[in-house]
């Protein structure tokens, strides 16, 4: 059977995603309740850094039953050359899944297309469907719904951006991204078929946050821009979200941000560490989200 891939998260349809996020919920009330990897493992690469990806992952899978084989590129013949392709082909005879975190989403996509087994993104640099699919559940835990929720994204238009746009119009949500010239998504970025929710882009970080039920905000300075960090800094001073922000946007507004965070930068320590945020609630929903996802992937139990 050709195997089912999670690259974008846009390969759900609205109702998987639904039941996705409702078998999260009852994965977070009963972590030890699945078995649904005894006996099998699930590669984990890690090309970049990783914190939260890596720990909620390897967790889960034990959880599940499961074991977790990290892989890092100095271990793995692919630093000497291999092929992704030979990769995909030999990492998929042994494991049920194969997650990866790296740079180039065409070599995800061409580790998926060779793979006998299911490939999951764990970050590229266009998407981040996993922390996508871990907001949502955030978002549902503290509004009871989904549909109708405004999130205005502030700062940099990046890949968290870019998945919240999709996954989150697809759940329904209306997202607007306010982000500068040249920091914005791409302007033909519209819902996924299905979708009931909207997206909007803008430069005006009033409008984008007026009505909105959260703030979501991520660094500024992302792997790989270091070299630009001072310019980055000055071009999104005005995208901060701090608490005067946060006066602008609908009662109870909470802030969300994906972390690792640099408080002063794209967000306050004030709001960070505070009472107006699910920050620390969206990095334990990380291990939840997945459970569900490789649960539907790999056994096709939703």
């Amino acid at each position: 059977m050709t195997p089912r891939h999670f690259l974008t998260g846009t390969e759900l349809s609205p109702q998987e995603l639904d039941g996705l996020l409702g078998r999260a919920v009852a994965l977070a009330n009963e972590p030890l309740a699945s078995r649904a990897l005894e006996g099998r493992s699930v590669a984990l690469v890690f090309a970049k850094p990783s914190t939260r990806t890596r720990v909620s992952f390897e967790v889960g899978i034990f959880e599940l039953g499961g074991h977790a084989v990290v892989l890092r590129p100095g271990e793995m013949q692919l630093s000497r050359g291999e092929a992704l392709r030979d990769t995909a082909q030999v990492l998929s005879r042994h494991v049920a899944a194969i997650a990866v975190r790296t740079a180039s989403d065409a070599d995800l996509a061409e580790l998926a297309e060779y793979s006998r087994v299911p490939v999951i993104n764990m970050l590229t640099d266009r998407h981040h469907p996993c922390q996508a699919l871990a907001d949502l559940l955030t978002l549902h835990e503290a509004f009871g719904r989904l549909r109708g929720i405004k999130l205005a994204y502030v700062g940099d238009g990046n890949n968290v951006a870019r998945s919240l746009a999709l996954l989150g119009s697809l759940a329904g949500l209306d997202v607007v991204v306010a982000a500068p010239d040249g920091y914005q998504l791409e302007a033909d970025i519209v819902p996924p078929p299905g979708a009931s929710g909207t997206i909007t882009l803008t430069d005006d970080v009033r409008e984008a946050v007026a009505g909105a039920n959260v703030l979501y905000t991520d660094v500024w300075v992302s792997m790989g821009d270091e070299e630009d960090a001072e310019r980055r800094l000055a071009d999104l001073a005005d995208y901060r979200v701090d608490d005067a922000l946060l006066d602008l946007a609908a009662e109870g507004a909470y802030a969300m941000h994906d972390l690792p965070a640099h408080p002063g930068q794209e967000i306050t320590a004030e709001v960070l560490y505070g009472e107006r945020q699910l920050i620390w609630l969206q990095a334990e929903n990380r291990r939840h989200a997945q459970k569900a996802l490789l649960e539907l992937l790999v056994t096709g139990q939703e």
